[in-house]
């Protein structure tokens, strides 16, 4: 008679301690609880160098992290993280789509110190956003005196990448050959995605060495995607093979490397301007895209080439699951290696991926339409993201933005654009405003996953460490 409660009471406490330390170990700067570091004021709030010193290291900090595409709201968390670990806890941050200012409140008889910082460049690189998460950490635990911490900063913005170039590059192809089959693309699809990416990756690696503004590298990368299709829908069509898939998969590749789900965080949690710069930005690149795959068309009807059609009915369903699933880890985890994280941030990715495959699918099978069924996988993504990027000790950025890459709308955007070329405006415009709901609702589901993460693991953080409470700094 007893047999049967002890079992149960042991299997619950084996999955309690499973969850216990995916939820409450290694959490992320933001959500961390510590003690009060002491002394109450590491620095000398009356010394101008030092605490301009400290201001630097607070700015850039936040430059690694906003050039990596975080939101506003974790960028000016990191900021006052830093600031209040050295003292100055009263800090006036304005961080916006490429500038950070900061105005530290030294005390009544002393004059505010101000600084600011613009951010000239944006970064794929995860393992650089990896790498300033773990300083921060350690910032906040040892107490690290500010010109040690800023050589340390050095040397993590001047280190090269942690891979050689050409595994981005093979990233990115792997990428187009994940969302090719998910998209029901066979083998043959698969491979000249990969191939027609690679092409895409080295060509705008050279074009941007000479400088040439991404808005015409994304307008060449539709070009390269269109091409192959092309060539294939006229010269091999006794293959049966759907081109429009490459099409696709090369959008789908262009899509990932913007800042959509920073830019949607951002208009949801209070910062409208740099929301606004954000997604300017990615309407602009999108349209670039757009105009590449367009022109070439256009060329390809002078030619009498023959164009790809496309099938205007959803392609993603329950048939062969298991080769989707995969398909949809190796996309994550491709783009993650493509962004340099580091390799246990791949396995995170890759789950991730799975993850916001099937739950994109099983909730389309039961009737719902994309848009609903991408946020309700992104919002899983943002909760694994939350959870998951603990355990590798990795931003949730990196696992979030992983995470929603096999969702991307590459092949609505298609769809779109073939039916304005056929002077069919009326499909052009759902689709293509479809493509931009699926964006948002991806960005959104996102935003929701990691707010629901950061508030279920509050109350075992707290059970488990015990009264804890935030810092506090006294003033001078």
């Amino acid at each position: 008679m007893g047999t049967a409660p002890r079992l149960r009471a042991r299997w619950q406490r084996l999955l309690t301690g499973a969850v216990d330390r995916v939820t409450a170990e290694h959490r992320a700067t933001v959500d961390t609880v510590v003690e009060a570091p002491a002394p109450l004021q590491p620095i000398d709030l009356t010394d101008d160098a030092t605490v301009t010193e400290v201001l630097d290291l607070a700015e850039r900090v936040g430059e690694v992290v906003l050039a990596s595409g975080t939101a506003v709201t974790d960028t000016t968390t990191q900021i006052e993280f830093i600031a209040a670990t050295y003292g100055l806890s009263k800090c006036d941050i304005d961080v916006t789509y490429n500038s950070i200012r900061i105005s530290a409140d030294r005390g009544p008889r002393l004059p505010p110190a101000s600084t600011m910082r613009v951010v000239h460049y944006r970064s794929l690189d995860f393992t650089r956003l990896a790498a300033v998460d773990r300083l921060t950490r350690r910032i906040r635990r040892e107490l690290v005196p500010p010109q040690e911490a800023l050589e340390a900063l050095d040397e993590i913005t001047s280190a090269p990448h942690p891979y050689p170039r050409w595994s981005a590059t093979l990233g990115w192809a792997l990428m187009a050959a994940g969302v090719a089959v998910l998209l029901n693309g066979g083998w043959l699809i698969a491979l000249l995605s990969f191939a027609t990416t690679t092409a895409i990756d080295r060509t705008n690696r050279v074009l941007n060495r000479r400088g040439l503004p991404f808005f015409f590298q994304h307008m060449m990368g539709g070009i390269i995607a269109a091409t192959p299709a092309v060539l294939v829908s006229t010269f091999a069509s006794s293959l049966h093979l759907d081109p429009s898939l490459i099409i696709a998969a090369g959008i789908a590749v262009l899509l990932a490397g913007l800042q959509l789900v920073g830019a949607v965080e951002d208009a949801i949690t209070g910062a409208p301007i740099t929301a606004s710069a954000r997604m300017l930005e990615v309407v602009m690149m999108t349209g670039g895209i757009i105009a590449g795959i367009a022109l070439t068309l256009r060329v390809a009807e002078v030619f009498e080439a023959s164009v790809p059609s496309v099938d205007m009915i959803s392609s993603r369903d329950l048939t062969n699951l298991q080769i989707k699933l995969i398909a949809g880890a190796v996309t994550s985890a491709a783009f993650a290696l493509a962004c340099y994280a580091e390799q246990r941030a791949l396995a995170a990715a890759a789950f991730s991926g799975a993850a916001a495959t099937v739950v994109y699918l099983l909730i389309q099978h039961f009737g719902f339409g994309p848009i609903v069924a991408s946020g309700g996988a992104a919002t899983v993504v943002g909760l694994a993201g939350g959870l998951l990027a603990r355990r590798a000790l990795t931003p949730p950025l990196v696992v979030a933005v992983a995470g929603i890459t096999p969702l991307l709308p590459g092949l609505r955007v298609y769809r779109g654009l073939y039916a304005f070329l056929n002077d069919e405006l009326l499909i052009g415009f759902n689709q293509l405003s479809g493509a931009f709901a699926v964006g948002l609702a991806l960005a959104a589901g996102v935003t929701l996953g990691e707010w629901i993460a950061r508030d279920l693991r509050r109350p075992r953080i707290v059970r488990r460490i015990g009264s804890i409470r935030r810092p506090r700094f006294a003033s001078s």
